[in-house]
């Protein structure tokens, strides 16, 4: 199913207006090949029925589905792996430091997929801070998805999920067989809370973090926009608190109250002032 400029135009501005995903030209195929499973799964006849419906009825589901079906939703297990061992080596010893006396640790990720990413750093916590019991330990993930924050919530992963990045140790030991696939256990699920959050609207009900995870999702967004969202974190992470980014993302020449904080073979980054 072919989508004409009209069109092509239509659900570009749509979607830059509901979740600030810029569809340049060129990007016509990425459109029609989101799009074609939404167009048989609601039966419309043709992808232009579904871009006529969206422009006269706009009803919520619709608009929700079409955001969603556009939304990149790609994640694994301890992604890149080095901003895990950072995390691991560099940031929770300090942060935990600083945080011994008051024995709360706050995390947030903000654009969480699947789960997986908020699931690893669960087991991480789980198994490299057993210092960590007893303390009231608070993930929150949220994505603009309804769709994947189901499944995360699940906790259900295919043997090819399991199988992207997922240390053999880890899933014997956080995960049990279910038919076909693997349900994380119950003690890990229990570490995170999901919820839904649209990043370029206002933000409510996000506590205050003492670590943000917002990778790979900046370079969907416009320099403004991109601009708009690490304003918005600045606000929620603590002065003492530490911001990852997806390897091809920065905050230099886009907000200029955080400060790139190199560690180990990485780096993530503090607001200005933070200690």
């Amino acid at each position: 199913m072919s989508i004409s400029p009209a069109e092509f135009t239509y659900v570009s501005e749509f979607v830059r207006s509901e979740a600030a995903i810029v569809l340049g030209t060129g990007k016509e195929y990425l459109v029609e090949a989101r799009l074609d499973p939404l167009v048989k799964e609601l039966g419309f006849g043709s992808l232009s029925e579904l871009v006529h419906a969206l422009q006269t009825k706009r009803t919520p589901v619709l608009k929700s589905r079409v955001v969603e079906s556009l939304t990149t939703n790609e994640t694994l297990f301890f992604r890149d792996v080095e901003p895990f061992e950072i995390l691991h080596q560099e940031v929770l010893p300090k942060v935990l430091a600083k945080r011994e006396d008051r024995r709360e640790l706050s995390i947030w990720c903000a654009a969480s997929s699947t789960g997986q990413e908020p699931y690893s750093i669960a087991m991480l916590l789980r198994e490299r801070f057993p210092q960590l019991e007893g303390w009231r330990v608070n993930i929150v993930a949220t994505d603009i998805s309804e769709e994947v924050l189901a499944k995360a919530r699940k906790g259900v992963y295919t043997q090819l999920e399991v199988n992207r990045g997922l240390p053999v140790s880890y899933l014997v030991k956080y995960f049990q067989k279910s038919g076909l696939e693997w349900q994380i256990k119950e003690p890990i699920r229990q570490m995170v809370s999901f919820r839904q959050l649209n990043l370029v609207k206002p933000i409510s009900g996000i506590p205050m973090a003492d670590i943000v995870f917002i990778r790979n999702v900046l370079i969907y967004f416009d320099l403004d926009t991109k601009r708009a969202v690490l304003e918005s974190i600045r606000r929620l992470l603590r002065p003492d608190g530490y911001l990852f980014l997806g390897g091809a993302e920065t905050t230099l020449n886009v907000n200029d109250n955080y400060s790139r904080v190199p560690l180990g073979k990485g780096s993530c980054y503090q607001t200005k002032g933070g200690v």
